[in-house]
Formats: structure tokens, C-alpha cells, sequence
């Protein structure tokens, strides 16, 4: 993941929920070209903040397990609102089901109380190794630059972080009441 649409993950409930954020500034490069009188973040990248949002809840859900979280399809997609410079745009996803390579996510993303964007999405998971012979030197590296831009998203030493656990299994933070991890 090279192209980072998310700023900052407020809440987590690994392998079940996210929420974060994308504040769009008019310091974006594609704003020049998208609409150069009309500025706006275009759908596509709103779009690529959900899955990300959801790649996210996925890898922690299952502690990093996969290093290729990609997405497969991307289902009643349906735009809102636009997003100027100057917003918010929040991104929530929610898993519905899953087996063992694929998710189904239900997914949206609002300014305010205003939808700019919906979506059902299907993720789908695996290693690099189940198909290349020198895959799993190449899932290490993946794994690691993961867990290195999570910490960006969520800096270590946070009260509450979540900690990673195997889907069905209870993310409960130290001191917690099996309630989801709020971040300030």
C-alpha cells in the first residue's frame, strides 16, 4: 500500500470494525487536476480509503497473518457528497462475513453528518508464498512495512491500543469491558 488515504484510525475492534479518518487538504497534488476549479477528492480515492480502512481491521483481526490484503469487488457503490479540501471525510467498515481467503464489508464514508459514499466490498487474503517459491522472504518484508505504517496510524503507547487477536476470538483491551477501543 504506497498511496496511504487514511490520516489517522479513531476506533478499532479488530476483525469486526474500524473507524478513520482523511482529512483532505488542497496541498494534494491530484486536486490540481480534479477539478482545477472545483477541487474535490475524487470517488475513486474514497472509494481506496474504505478498503484500506477495512484492510486494516482485517490484518489486525487475524494478527498480520496475510501479508496481501487486495481488493476483489466493490458492490453497490454509491456517492453522496462530495469531499472539498478543508473536510473530514470518516470511513467505517464493519465485517459481515468471512471464510478463508475472502471478507465481505459493509463500508461508508461521510463528512459530518452528510453520506459521501457507500459501499458492500469483498476483500480477499493471502500470502505470497502460496504461489511464488521465494514468496515468504517477500511476506516477511510485507508484513513488517504493515505493522511499521499501523504504527503510524496508531502510534504504540496509546491507552487502549488494540491488541491483535484470531478472528471470533474477544479483543479485550487491559482495564476494558469488552467495549471497542476508542483513540483520541
Amino acid at each position: 500500500m504506497r498511496f496511504t488515504l487514511l490520516d489517522r484510525v479513531v476506533a478499532i475492534e479488530p476483525g469486526k470494525s474500524i473507524t478513520a479518518i482523511k482529512n483532505v487538504s488542497l496541498a494534494e497534488e491530484y486536486l490540481a487536476d480534479h477539478f482545477p476549479r472545483f477541487p474535490v477528492l475524487p470517488g475513486v480515492f474514497m472509494l481506496e480509503a474504505m478498503t484500506q480502512a477495512a484492510a486494516w481491521t482485517i490484518r489486525l483481526g487475524e494478527d498480520f497473518a496475510h501479508s496481501i490484503v487486495v481488493l476483489r469487488a466493490a458492490r453497490n457503490v454509491k456517492y453522496g457528497d462530495f469531499v472539498e479540501p478543508g473536510k473530514t471525510l470518516t470511513v467505517t467498515a464493519e465485517v459481515l462475513a468471512q471464510d478463508e481467503r475472502t471478507t465481505k464489508i459493509k463500508a461508508s464514508g461521510s463528512v459530518g453528518d452528510r453520506t459521501s459514499l457507500t459501499a458492500r466490498l469483498v476483500l480477499e487474503r493471502y500470502n505470497l508464498a502460496d504461489t511464488r517459491p521465494h514468496g515468504a522472504a517477500l511476506d516477511a518484508r510485507v508484513r513488517a512495512e504493515m505493522r511499521r505504517l499501523w504504527s503510524l496510524l496508531y502510534p504504540p503507547g496509546r491507552s487502549g491500543a488494540p491488541r491483535a487477536a484470531l478472528y471470533g476470538a474477544p479483543v479485550v483491551p487491559a482495564g476494558s469491558a469488552g467495549q471497542p477501543v476508542a483513540v483520541g
